[in-house]
């Protein structure tokens, strides 16, 4: 047990925090969500109930599709963009996919090379691409998740102010949409952005994030 836990410390570490915080967010949301209603005049709903309401559902998706939205586009961006001096671009000769040899595929593999990396086709292609694809499809999914529970969440609140609901179609052209998708984007690609930037000047120490501390600032796709 104790070597799982050291050899998946990672997943488990922030897989933990983000379970802390999803329940934080639900009981802040909660009672947010009683608020409202009290205000508009209803009555209030227990914390089990809140969490199949579309206002929750469209919360936490609309922050998950912008998260892998921010991997996805960072993912296949940085196959062609580098950033000189920082480690979280490549070596500033390796624009592009690479060759072969660099990327031990086909007859450049090693004998513990995954599978797919070895035989060629669309096996291949799809693997050397898969963490993009995947990322893009959840990204995908989650954007589909929050158009649909906030429809829902949009036209709850217009049936209280005794308007009229809208459709699917028409709500994923609204403000509201929109501004629920690009607050979440414009933090994440800045966040990115600083990151690139940041990390050419300013270090910490054992972090893979970061160069070595006494890495020159022109390093770059240097690691900790």
């Amino acid at each position: 047990m104790r070597r799982f836990v050291r050899d998946n410390g990672i997943t488990l570490g922030f897989g933990f925090a983000f379970l802390l915080a999803l329940t934080g967010q639900a009981i802040a949301g909660c009672a947010e969500f009683n608020n409202q209603l009290a205000t508009d005049g209803f009555a209030q709903i227990g914390f089990l109930d809140y969490l199949t309401t579309s206002d929750f559902a469209v919360d936490v998706s609309e922050n998950w599709q912008s998260e892998y939205l921010q991997f996805f586009l960072y993912i296949f961006a940085t196959v062609w963009l580098l950033q000189r001096g920082s480690p979280e671009s490549k070596e500033m000769q390796k624009a592009g996919p690479e060759s072969d040899e660099d990327q031990r595929v086909g007859e450049h593999a090693a004998p513990d090379s995954p599978r797919w990396a070895r035989v060629g086709g669309v096996r291949q292609a799809v693997f050397s691409r898969s963490l993009g694809l995947v990322m893009a499809a959840l990204f995908l999914l989650s954007w589909l998740a929050q158009s649909i529970a906030g429809v829902a969440a949009y036209n709850e609140q217009q049936l209280r102010q005794l308007q009229a609901p809208v459709g699917w179609t028409q709500y994923i052209a609204s403000a509201d949409f929109w501004s629920r998708s690009l607050q979440n984007w414009q933090s994440e690609l800045l966040a990115v952005a600083s990151m690139a930037i940041l990390s050419v000047y300013l270090r910490q120490r054992g972090s893979p994030e970061s160069k070595p501390v006494g890495a020159p600032h022109t390093s770059t796709g240097v690691e900790g």
